[in-house]
């Protein structure tokens, strides 16, 4: 008899695992889920943002129709991007664009001093700020999924349960270039 309850005792404790382990997957799968929704709130933010900024500096830059244009355009990739690698992808060529727009608005004086760009200017830094804490928001939650994944024994629970490791948001090779500073 005492076999039996050893062998019940040794079943119970595996189902009671497997349910553990299970539902601690689906907690960081959710997670993650939760983490991208958070960096498309900023993104689309960033994205109802730009028509603003636009608009402020066309009456100062008359000149300046290429650069309007080139963020015209990646706002409207960034808006169209679907998978997290076109998001990526989008998200650093609307970034480049910006970074064209306010260095051109640094030869206008009156621009720069227009007290509707400096908002806009400063909700879209708080705005990339937002950006850059959700991306590590989620690379955060994507390195626990993808490590639990690769763990011993859960390794075999993932596979059986079909969990793949999820992609982390990265940054572009542009980005990571130094930056050069000359005085």
């Amino acid at each position: 008899m005492l076999p039996i309850y050893i062998i019940g005792g040794l079943l119970v404790l595996i189902i009671i695992y497997l349910w553990i382990s299970y539902n601690s997957f689906v907690t960081l799968r959710e997670r993650i889920k939760e983490a991208l929704s958070s960096i498309d709130v900023q993104l689309k933010r960033r994205v109802d943002l730009i028509p603003n900024l636009i608009e402020s500096v066309k009456g100062y830059t008359k000149h300046e129709k290429g650069v309007l244009e080139n963020v015209t355009k990646a706002r409207t990739s960034l808006m169209g991007a679907k998978s997290l690698e076109d998001k990526a992808e989008a998200n650093n060529m609307l970034t480049d664009t910006l970074k064209s727009l306010f260095a051109v608005s640094e030869n206008y004086p009156q621009l720069k001093a227009n007290e509707n760009f400096l908002q806009l200017q400063q909700e879209l830094t708080d705005t990339e700020n937002k950006i850059s804490y959700s991306r590590q928001f989620y690379n955060s939650n994507v390195l626990a999924f993808n490590t639990k994944i690769k763990r011993f024994p859960d390794m075999f629970i993932a596979r059986q349960f079909g969990f793949k490791e999820e992609p982390f948001f990265a940054a572009s090779e542009e980005e990571k270039k130094n930056v050069k500073v000359q005085f």
